[in-house]
C-alpha cells in the first residue's frame, strides 16, 4: 500500500533570527519568526509525513509551549519518524518546494536534500528539494516571509 501526504508551512522573516532550512543555517540578514527555530521545509515534511499516516498536523504534536520554544526542526523530524513507522510506514520519497525571493538557494539545495535524507534514513535520491520565487509578487515576492510545499509518500 502507498499512501500520500500533503504539507506547507510560512512564517515571517524578522531581524535577529537565523536562517535555517531543511536543517541547514544559511547565510542571510533575515530569519524566520518562529516559535521553534522556524525551518518551514522540514516543518511542512513533517506534516506531509502526518499526513499521510493520518496522525494529524506538527501543531498537535508540537505546540506553542516552553518546551518547544526555540528547538531544532530537525529534532522535531527526528520525534515524527518513530510515530510513522509504529503504524507500520516506511518512506517512499520526499518532493519539495521552498518559495524565497531571497537569498538564492540553488547553493545549499544538495546540502538541505543530504541532511534531510540523514535524518529521515532515507537515500539522497529519495528527497527532493526545489526552491522558487513568485517574482516579486505576494508576502513572499515582497520578502515577508518564506513557505513550503510537501508531498510524502509512505509505504506499508
Amino acid at each position: 500500500m502507498i499512501r500520500f501526504g500533503i504539507g506547507y508551512d510560512v512564517h515571517k522573516l524578522a531581524a535577529g533570527r537565523k536562517l535555517i532550512l531543511g536543517g541547514v543555517e544559511i547565510p542571510h540578514k533575515l530569519g524566520l519568526e518562529a516559535h521553534s527555530d522556524g525551518d518551514v521545509l522540514i516543518h511542512a515534511i513533517i506534516d506531509a509525513l502526518l499526513g499521510a499516516a493520518t496522525l494529524g498536523d506538527i501543531g498537535h504534536y508540537f505546540p506553542s509551549t516552553p518546551e518547544f520554544k526555540d528547538i531544532s526542526s530537525v529534532e522535531l523530524l527526528k520525534r515524527i519518524l518513530p510515530l510513522v513507522a509504529a503504524k507500520g510506514y516506511s518512506i517512499g520519497n520526499v518532493d519539495s518546494i521552498v518559495v524565497a525571493q531571497k537569498p538564492k538557494l540553488a547553493p545549499y539545495i544538495l546540502p538541505m536534500r543530504e541532511r534531510l535524507a540523514e535524518v529521515m534514513q532515507v537515500d539522497v535520491d529519495a528527497v527532493s528539494v526545489k526552491a522558487k520565487t513568485e517574482e516579486g509578487l505576494g508576502f513572499t515576492g515582497t520578502e515577508q516571509g518564506i513557505a513550503a510545499y510537501a508531498v510524502a509518500s509512505l509505504e506499508k
